[in-house]
Formats: structure tokens, sequence, C-alpha cells
């Protein structure tokens, strides 16, 4: 026969075990609980990113799949369930391959995002330049971006006045436009060219003028630009002076 206090001694472990059986049962059923939850989640299929999308760089349909997730109701979140309202859209940060993308990550093009905006469609071993325009400079505020334009030069030198087609083909990025009154006026067109023809057209914002023409469209030659073999990078850009621009250009001197 037992004694009192033989029992008495055994009573704790006998508590505790129950405590831990109480613990397992709440905890099989938290877990139950979640998973239920989890698999009553509504199921919507949504564009996700096919691969690692950086910032910045608008979005193409490659980028782009749809994907069917699960959505919390209480995480709420603008998921795009058509690829075609994402495409061209530029992502304010980093998203990661298979990642839902959300109205918070991107935004449109043209758009302030928070202190930045999307890469400018510059070529490899190209750059942006901006240079001043006007009306009568600039063909009426004809130019647009996308547009392609010819730039003349006149020069006036030792009593003669010489104007030459220096460049062609420049493909027009942007166009600033300063507001006014009675409408808009464009000031500046930001143009692709090299290294070495920024420098070129630098020389001649400074020592003469120029004059834009806008090139008829179907002489346009839109795509890849391969980078120039005569300046191929930034760093081949050797600066220029009158001599240069003389070797360079001699019909106007």
């Amino acid at each position: 026969m037992r004694t009192f206090s033989a029992i008495t001694s055994r009573r704790p472990f006998t508590l505790l075990g129950i405590l831990l059986a109480v613990l397992v049962i709440v905890a099989f059923v938290l877990v139950a609980l979640n998973a239920s939850a989890t698999n009553s989640s509504p199921q919507q299929s949504v564009v996700v990113a096919a691969r690692d999308i950086e910032p910045r760089v608008p979005i193409t349909s490659a980028d782009l799949k749809t994907s069917t997730i699960s959505v919390a109701a209480t995480f709420p979140k603008v998921y795009f369930t058509d690829a075609t309202s994402v495409t061209g859209m530029v992502p304010l940060v980093a998203i990661s391959s298979g990642q839902p993308i959300t109205s918070n990550d991107v935004a449109k093009p043209n758009q302030a995002l928070g202190g930045q905006s999307e890469y400018l469609a510059i070529p490899r071993g190209y750059v942006a330049l901006t240079i001043p325009t006007s009306e009568q400079q600039g063909v009426a505020d004809y130019i647009h971006p996308g547009d392609y334009i010819a730039v003349i030069a006149t020069v006036s030198t030792a009593g003669k006045v010489a104007s030459m087609t220096v460049f062609t083909q420049l493909h027009v990025l942007k166009v600033g436009t300063q507001v006014a009154a009675g409408g808009g006026t464009a000031t500046s067109l930001t143009v692709v060219v090299t290294q070495c023809q920024a420098e070129v057209i630098t020389w001649f914002l400074t020592y003469a003028s120029l004059k834009y023409t806008l090139e008829s469209y179907h002489d346009y030659a839109p795509g890849d630009q391969a980078p120039d073999p005569k300046c191929p990078t930034v760093g081949d850009a050797k600066g220029v002076n009158l001599a240069v621009i003389k070797a360079a250009f001699p019909g106007l001197f």
C-alpha cells in the first residue's frame, strides 16, 4: 500500500504531464486553425515577375507572367490581373522573379517616382545632351520626343559666313517646354549623341549658331544603335578646338 508521502512526491510529475498534454493540444488546434485559414483564403490569378526586374527600367512583356496566389483579406494589396496593364510601366523597386507585382511597386512613365524616374533610352556607348531651341530654331515646335533631327551649323569667320549640316539622325528623347499664358513653347531638346559629338555641338553652341531640321518620318532609322566605331565609349572623347573643327568641317572655313 502506497503511503501518502509517495503519492505526494509523484504529484508534480503528474501535473507536469497534464500541462504538456494541454500545450500539445493547443498547438495542434492553432496549427489546424492556421491551415484552415490559409486554405480558405481566396485564390486570385495575378501578374508576377517572370524574372528579376531592376528599378527604373521600363517593364516589357517578357518580364511578366501570371500565377495563382492566395490573397489574404487582412493584407490588402492592389494586384494586376492583366499583363498588358503593367507593360511599359516603371518599377520603383527591385522585383524578384515570381514576386506578385502590386500598384505600389510600379508607376507610369514620366510620372514622379519619389525623386527618381525611368532610365532614358540611351544605347550603349551614347549619351544624352540637351540643346537649346525656339520656335524658329526648332521647326516651330513641331519636334516631339521620338523624332529624328538634323543639325545645321553656321560659322562666321574672317569675313566669311558658311552653313553646313554637321549631324543627321539625332534621336530626340525629351522636349523641354516652358509654359506661357498663351500655351507652351519648346525651350530645349534632349538628343542622343556620342560623347565626341557632344563636344562638337558644345563648341558650335559657344562659337557659332545651330539650327535644326525635322527629318521625314519615312527616313527614321529606329532600333538598337551599335556603338560608333569612331567614338565607342565616353572615354574616347578627347576634346575639340578650332583646329579639330576645321579638319572635320573644312567647308565651314
